[in-house]
């Protein structure tokens, strides 16, 4: 997966189309991506002792990795990731500026 945990990406189907955020979680056997402020859902948590009211929380789920792609800051665009040889190592691109990808961690 090209897509990693830290990205800037923006969304470009679904519901959430046109959101720019942040990934704060990444599952490459599913193929799936969580991205701050996207796909909320809420879920009922049941009364336990640390929480004794229970409650309804919101929280994000998971969305397929082929509705987003990585985001630009600098362009302002949406572009898709490639690899480059940078000496021995190889670095994330942007396709659409060529511009290094800065961020994204490993776990």
């Amino acid at each position: 997966m090209k897509i990693k945990k830290g990205d800037k990406v923006k969304v470009i189907t679904g519901h959430y189309k046109g959101t720019i955020g942040e990934v704060t979680a990444v599952f490459p056997k599913e193929e799936k991506v969580i991205v701050e402020g996207v796909n909320l859902i809420k879920k009922s948590l049941k009364p336990t002792q640390a929480n004794p009211d229970g409650g309804i929380i919101e929280k994000e789920a998971p969305i397929h990795v082929s509705n987003v792609m990585a985001y630009d800051s600098k362009a302002k665009t949406a572009s898709r990731v490639g690899y480059k040889a940078d000496g021995d190592k190889k670095v994330r691109v942007y396709k659409k500026s060529g511009a290094e990808i800065k961020g994204g961690k490993k776990k």
